[in-house]
């Protein structure tokens, strides 16, 4: 498998970019990287890492959409920067993936101008896997579409169900609504009428209705759909909570152990990786002709390694052509 990595993409980048590129190809016999960005710089430090195999190469780039930055402007003045040369790889079929830790805004910018969509796809979203109380649930769109219409909630649905079905193991995921109450009626115009539409969908069998914020991690719903806006806070929050919460109860504990403080500390550490965002390393944007996971911009080399396995593992379950499958059989 051969995938373009947006090395300038990241608040650490290249130097994280080009380490975990090496440990991954290193780990996966079948993985080629092409680093996409500044030519030389990222040739110096490949010089300098010491690295000498062949399944790394150096795709020259100019600029990058910096975090601050507007994404379409910045496409716009830059057309040939590291994300948009990635998206070009892919859409000249020279590589089957694109990764990056860039502006997330930039990276679905510039997919979305290659229209490069599988068949059916009305629009793209991205699909985050988030830790429950029962086990693990997808929750989509945290980002890509924050205009959604029903039919686009709807077939973020059907393609969140694949991805619970092929990577989480889950053989019939539930189907919830994200909506201010559990109650029909509640909600937006958006919410609505993509409730009326699942219920009157292929998908009714295995949708449950609205489900809260807080359903979320009580694990009410195996696949929690919403536009992209709401996904984004959601997700935002989430990550800020968990975070808090766990310095919190650490400091704690540990101010209140003696004997067992380095046994207690490891433990913390062991949960606290269990769910960040560097073990999963990205998230993908579901419904394109490809492969492309989207990195936390505070990305480590290790969730780039991840991401690049995470890459292959998605092409593995052949999720795509069950997604194409299933729209072609499933149109609302």
């Amino acid at each position: 498998m051969r995938i373009a990595l947006d090395a300038m993409g990241g608040d650490f980048a290249p130097q994280i970019n080009i380490d975990g590129a090496i440990a991954a190809v290193q780990a996966h016999a079948e993985l080629e990287v092409v680093l996409v960005g500044d030519r030389a710089g990222l040739e110096q430090r490949l010089e300098t890492s010491g690295y000498s195999g062949g399944r790394l190469s150096v795709a020259d780039a100019d600029g990058f959409v910096e975090m601050h930055e507007k994404p379409t402007d910045a496409l716009r003045k830059k057309p040939n920067c590291s994300i948009a040369a990635c998206w070009k790889l892919m859409a000249g079929r020279e590589v089957d993936a694109v990764i990056s830790a860039g502006n997330t805004g930039g990276v679905v910018a510039a997919g979305l101008r290659t229209r490069l969509f599988l068949k059916g796809v009305k629009r793209p979203g991205i699909a985050v896997v988030l830790p429950t109380l029962t086990g693990r649930s997808v929750l989509m769109d945290v980002g890509a579409n924050p205009a959604a219409r029903p039919e686009h909630l709807y077939q973020y649905a059907l393609m969140g169900s694949i991805y619970a079905r092929e990577l989480l193991g889950v053989e019939s995921p539930r189907v919830g609504l994200m909506n201010i109450g559990s109650e029909e009626g509640k909600g937006t115009d958006l919410v609505r009428d993509t409730h009326e539409l699942l219920l009157a969908s292929p998908m009714k069998q295995s949708y449950i209705g609205n489900v809260e914020g807080r359903g979320l991690y009580h694990g009410e719903a195996d696949v929690i759909i919403c536009e992209g806006f709401v996904g984004n806070v959601v997700l935002k929050v989430s990550e800020g909570m968990a975070a808090m919460m766990l310095e919190s109860i650490s400091r704690e504990v540990l101010g209140a152990v003696d004997k067992e403080r380095d046994q207690v500390k490891s433990t913390f550490q062991n949960i606290t990786r269990r769910y960040e965002y560097n073990e999963v390393g990205g998230a993908p944007l579901l419904g394109i002709d490809g492969i492309c996971l989207i990195c936390h911009g505070s990305s480590d080399a290790r969730s780039i390694r991840n991401a690049l396995r995470g890459a292959c593992t998605l092409r593995e379950h052949r999720v795509n052509a069950r997604i194409v499958e299933e729209l072609s059989n499933g149109q609302p």
